[in-house]
């Protein structure tokens, strides 16, 4: 029984470096990469696993794992969120580096890319507790992340208060003089720490606007439109949020404790409220008829957001979605088989290392400001985000109409051959 519980768990796992390791390859003879500079591209540079004790509330010891993997710096820092997660390992942390890679590539920013993590439930956990493991955890890292080397940032179940944990601890461990200086070894922070303002809603803010610039390239009107969301955290709220204030209507939502559905409209706004008092859950909404998990994807809508965890949409469930747009929210949504046959049935994607990209360019301007020590404003912060996403899609729209390819292949053909060129003309060392 434990067994083949085990064994279930691991195949999405080991199948997002498979899916990740197989998008590089087509886009690499795409491109026709340097087959030296594919070399150093298809493994990562750094991969660290550590194990450190904690004190937890009733005095027992526990040890936990940690990960950070560092793919690829020949652009910038490491740059990649941690995540606490029961099902994260090292194939897992290995594939979302990969895809951090390719996302600050495609963005344009000077970053390579990074993911860590902590193999845990954090709901098991009191807060008191979470505080010491992730201090604990920022201290095993040491020199491992920095803020001109490594940059962490939020991702599943950690938040502004998690990177205000990091901070305070790394920056502790700085002589009184240096301390200050270090203070964007982290993104992601809350704004009262050297946050940036609307840094929570940049994800969901990106997802929105590539929804949008999708639309306004096909012609298409988003006023009246139905989308579902798998994942009604951070990225899949603020999505929401925003695709409503254009006047479409949320009719689905799937979280890790259920699924719900209402052809009239859920209300984002109050299916949050909701799900913040009822311990995160979705479950008991009245505005919303629980449905099985494996109908979601097959809800009747026009747009369906994955913003949960890897390898959502695959084989079993591709043919049955109705939606016209997938807009990849989460790393890694669609596995290769799904997506080609997703293609095949006239189905865009908005891939994820465009779609979910808003969030790392949030975490580069929070960088800036506080490298800089200036402070910014909500609406010039989204302004700038708006910009700059709005000329990636636009460089990937072009490339993909220009080539005759979907949009992926031309996100990540854009991509490498940013980090091909650094590497063409640098050299290599020695």
């Amino acid at each position: 029984m434990t067994l083949t519980k085990e064994v279930k768990k691991q195949q999405p796992k080991q199948g997002m470096l498979e899916n990740v390791m197989k998008q590089f390859n087509a886009a690499a003879d795409l491109v026709d990469l340097n087959p030296n500079i594919k070399k150093i591209l298809e493994v990562t540079n750094n991969e660290l696993i550590i194990h450190f004790p904690v004190r937890m509330d009733n005095g027992d010891v526990e040890v936990f794992k940690g990960y950070r993997v560092q793919h690829n710096n020949a652009l910038g820092p490491y740059k990649g969120g941690l995540r606490y997660h029961p099902t994260i390992d090292i194939d897992s942390v290995k594939a979302l580096a990969m895809w951090m890679t390719w996302k600050t590539s495609l963005a344009g920013l000077p970053y390579g890319g990074a993911k860590g993590g902590i193999q845990i439930d954090p709901n098991k956990y009191s807060n008191n507790e979470l505080e010491r493991i992730t201090r604990r955890f920022t201290y095993a890292l040491g020199e491992n992340i920095g803020p001109e080397h490594d940059i962490p940032a939020p991702d599943v179940n950690t938040n502004s208060q998690t990177m205000a944990w990091i901070a305070d601890t790394y920056m502790s461990t700085k002589g009184p003089s240096e301390r200050s200086k270090n203070q964007h070894v982290v993104t992601g922070k809350p704004v009262g720490s050297g946050g940036l303002e609307g840094r929570d809603r940049a994800t969901g803010f990106g997802v929105f606007l590539t929804i949008k610039f999708w639309a306004e390239n096909k012609n298409i009107e988003l006023k009246g439109k139905t989308f579902i969301v798998q994942g009604f955290g951070n990225v899949g709220y603020w999505a929401a949020h925003f695709l409503e204030l254009e006047g479409a209507k949320l009719v689905g939502v799937q979280d890790a404790f259920g699924s719900i559905a209402n052809p009239d409209g859920l209300g984002a706004e109050n299916l949050s409220e909701y799900i913040k008092g009822n311990n995160g859950s979705l479950i008991g909404y009245s505005n919303g008829k629980a449905i099985e998990k494996e109908d979601f994807f097959g809800l009747d809508c026009d747009i369906c957001i994955p913003a949960a965890l890897g390898n959502q949409i695959t084989e079993k469930n591709a043919q049955k979605i109705k939606a016209f747009l997938v807009a990849e929210g989460a790393n890694g949504p669609t596995t290769v088989e799904a997506e080609q046959i997703l293609l095949k049935r006239n189905i865009d994607i908005i891939p994820d290392i465009l779609c979910n990209s808003g969030g790392v360019i949030g975490s580069y301007f929070e960088w800036l400001q506080n490298r800089n020590g200036e402070l910014w404003e909500l609406d010039e912060i989204l302004a700038k985000i708006t910009k700059k996403m709005a000329e990636v899609f636009r460089r990937v729209s072009k490339t993909s109409q220009e080539k005759e390819l979907d949009m992926r292949s031309a996100a990540y053909m854009l991509a490498i051959e940013r980090i091909e060129k650094a590497y063409v003309q640098r050299g290599i060392f020695p």
